[in-house]
């Protein structure tokens, strides 16, 4: 990487601060990246307000990070860092909301899927209205690869998040939003690198009562080769989601199964006794015990999130 800290603040302390940071994971994407810039920067220069691009090159493997270096010397609001091996998407968000200097951070991607030139409309709605932490750009339609297994999978997934948060959810896991600087940054640290760091910032911000926003958006095929592997990722996102809720709110995960548990042993040792008095089989025992445990982990577990300090 630079030699430049990766998770600095500021560095140019005269500067005054933007009003907005833009962070673009940039990732094998030299056919189209320099496209991408071109039209991020148009869309901030004509909507007023001040910005930076930190365009992340996550150690390409083509011409990537040679086509940023020659857009950054004509884009003044562009600046372009380097990493020296692979962190992953969550790393490059992560890394760069901790570095933004704007206070409100923007997350998109560099593969042209989202119409990058509502980020100021994304922007806006954070900002007139101070009960808004987040805006989300809820895509009408998914375009990726693997569609007829991505879809009926999001949804299951996404109904789940819903199930354990109480909140309608229209996307869960859009990589484009604006969210206010200061309110995420206690979050950062709970990204995990991969894609499923956008869920985890949706989730943090619905656990603890912060508002978002869904503004509609279209959602176009990709340029160049897709990074979703569907099995290794669909997984990392299911365990990221319950991860989630479990870190906020363990009581919404643990305590439905230790009740069913519960329920059910009570209702097979009336049927035992109805059967045969005063024998107790081994299966009866199982299931009352391991509903007591299950139940006994949830309370402990909330004890735990509720003396947390911070987050």
């Amino acid at each position: 990487m630079e030699q430049r800290p990766a998770e600095q603040g500021a560095q140019d302390q005269g500067a005054p601060a933007p009003d907005v940071s833009i962070v673009l994971p940039c990732y094998n994407e030299e056919t189209h990246v320099v496209a991408e810039v071109e039209r991020i920067c148009a869309a901030m220069d004509a909507s007023g307000y001040t910005y930076e691009l930190l365009a992340f090159d996550d150690a390409s493997g083509d011409g990537t990070l040679a086509r940023l270096r020659e857009a950054e010397r004509r884009l003044p609001c562009l600046e372009v860092i380097a990493f020296g091996h692979n962190g992953g998407a969550g790393t490059v968000r992560r890394i760069g909301s901790r570095r933004a200097r704007g206070e409100i951070v923007v997350w998109t991607d560099a593969d042209m899927t989202y119409p990058n030139e509502r980020i100021p409309e994304l922007v806006r709605t954070v900002l007139e209205d101070p009960a808004v932490d987040q805006a989300v750009g809820a895509r009408r339609q998914e375009a990726g690869s693997h569609r007829l297994l991505r879809i009926p999978a999001k949804w299951a997934i996404r109904k789940i998040a819903e199930r354990l948060t109480n909140t309608r959810i229209p996307d869960l896991n859009s990589g484009l939003r604006a969210f206010r600087r200061k309110v995420a940054l206690p979050y950062l640290r709970l990204l995990p690198p991969g894609f499923s760091c956008v869920t985890t910032i949706t989730l943090a911000f619905l656990s603890n009562q912060h508002r978002i926003v869904y503004v509609p958006i279209d959602y176009a095929k990709r340029s160049g080769d897709s990074k979703f592997h569907f099995v290794r990722d669909a997984y990392r996102y299911i365990l990221q989601v319950l991860r989630m809720v479990m870190y906020f709110n363990p009581l919404k995960v643990l305590m439905p199964p230790a009740l069913w548990l519960l329920g059910i042993g009570t209702a097979k040792f009336v049927f035992d006794q109805v059967r045969s008095p005063l024998y107790i089989p081994n299966n009866t025992v199982m299931l009352l015990m391991t509903g007591l445990i299950v139940g006994a982990m949830a309370l402990l577990a909330d004890l735990i999130v509720r003396s947390r300090n911070g987050v």
